[in-house]
């Protein structure tokens, strides 16, 4: 995924928060009961053992009014005990854990659902968050692509699109030959929705907790509030993570389960799919036609929250329920899509859009840009040399990625010479051969295969 810098939110972007998801105040206000948040407090008093106020609150993610008269509930059914200040605590603040009967308690609620973390958001509420902030209510224009992808060499032709598919709010299929830029020009497309999203830890469905934040997946963004966890009382509801849109990739390790809610058996926790992980950013299935399950399978997975944009999903046992399907889906695949797809699927899909081998003038462009990145000496006569000598000798088309892969073996093998960061026609040929793969000695495979996966 693009390396992408984090921002930090601004107070200016904070009140649009804050009245998208108010900081709860009461215990009304969240939307759980109090037997419910109870036994989470419990979890966290088995999992921590003595902790403080500041830190029950800091964990649960809520005011300390409402963590305080959830303590109080619970000393009056004696599952919890004060105890005094740590020794050397200056604060001299209180301290609470579990009796006898409460951790008896938390166990049982431990064997019932394995969630430990912040407080969930009940579903009709995370519903209400994501249609608010939905990735299809602006429109993109011709400036906002042109501005997205003002560092990157790619033809008018191609953003002009891209840019209407985003209006679209249908599925996108991207096509054509390995290394062609398909997933790094996709996922740019966030760039176009710069606005901060809410993405909850944890959504409640009845009293099961469905993960969804994810930090391998979602990127943070930080805010300007000084000591979150102790001001709760101020600031937007502290159960969301500020993220920048999400942009989901999966490739060729997708699986029919991957698009299923996962319940951990030994955890006893479930975890979201893929695609309710990707709510109102960009889901890229990446490589179609790759994957180890058959691609109608995939294909038809989508048909109905394409339509009707919801998603159903199950926790087995009889438990379903629907979460609102707000993303930018794209298909990008190597393959013809007529021989993934039947006609009648591809019909629902708005927009197929072919990407192509570079001219010599684009593939210079990107090698140039790719040298100035890199601070990478190169003289204009290697650059004629990779493009006359060796892709049109070897009858390898011309692909955006093969610039910053074909300097970056040569500048390793410059360095390892001795003069680092300097390439030559000898570094370059050095490179080639290194790249790609041979059938025999003195013969190249005239269709590349790039290292990073085909791009």
């Amino acid at each position: 995924m693009e390396n992408i810098r984090r921002a930090t939110i601004t107070p200016l972007a904070l009140p649009r928060l804050q009245k998208l998801a108010p900081r709860p105040v009461r215990l009304a206000d969240t939307g759980l009961t109090e037997t419910f948040v109870a036994d989470l407090l419990s979890k966290h008093l088995l999992q921590g053992g003595v902790l403080t106020m500041a830190e029950l609150t800091g964990r649960l993610a809520l005011a300390g009014p409402i963590v305080e008269s959830i303590i109080n509930f619970m000393r009056r059914e004696s599952r919890i005990e004060v105890r005094g200040p740590a020794t050397g605590d200056t604060a001299a603040s209180l301290r609470y854990a579990l009796t006898e009967r409460g951790r008896a308690g938390a166990q049982d609620a431990m064997l019932r659902g394995g969630y430990v973390g912040p407080a969930p958001v009940p579903l009709e509420a995370y519903t209400e968050i994501v249609r608010a902030q939905t990735i299809h209510d602006r429109s993109v224009t011709h400036q906002a692509m042109q501005a997205a992808y003002a560092d990157v060499v790619v033809r008018d032709e191609i953003l002009g699109q891209l840019g209407p598919s985003l209006n679209s709010g249908r599925a996108i299929f991207i096509y054509g030959p390995p290394g062609t830029g398909k997933t790094y020009l996709t996922q740019r497309m966030a760039r176009v929705f710069p606005q901060a999203t809410l993405v909850p830890h944890a959504v409640a469905i009845n009293e099961a907790v469905l993960e969804v934040y994810d930090p391998t997946l979602h990127r943070s963004q930080e805010t300007s509030l000084p000591n979150p966890n102790i001001m709760l009382e101020q600031g937007f509801d502290p159960r969301f993570v500020v993220c920048q849109r999400p942009v989901i990739v999966s490739g060729g390790e997708l699986t029919a389960d991957m698009l299923d809610v996962y319940y951990d058996p030994d955890t006893r926790q479930y975890r979201s799919p893929l695609q309710l992980k990707a709510n109102n950013g960009i889901f890229i299935i990446d490589d179609m036609g790759r994957q180890r399950v058959a691609p109608e399978t995939v294909f038809n997975r989508w048909i109905v929250p394409l339509e009707e944009k919801r998603d159903f999903l199950s926790l087995g046992a009889g438990q379903h329920f629907s979460v609102p399907f707000d993303v930018v889906l794209v298909f990008s695949t190597n393959l013809n899509p007529t021989d993934l797809a039947d006609e009648a699927f591809l019909r629902r899909i708005g927009y197929k859009i072919e990407f192509q081998h570079l001219t010599p003038d684009e593939y210079s462009r990107i090698w140039t840009q790719v040298c100035a990145e890199q601070n990478i000496t190169c003289d204009a006569d290697v650059l004629g040399h990779v493009i006359n000598e060796l892709h049109q000798r070897h009858g390898t088309p011309l692909a955006p990625c093969h610039p910053r892969d074909l300097l970056s073996i040569a500048v390793d093998h410059s360095a390892y010479q001795g003069q680092p960061r300097h390439v030559t026609r000898e570094h370059m040929d050095w490179a080639w051969k290194n790249y790609f793969v041979s059938l025999r000695p003195g013969e190249h495979a005239p269709r590349a295969t790039a290292i990073d996966g085909g791009r």
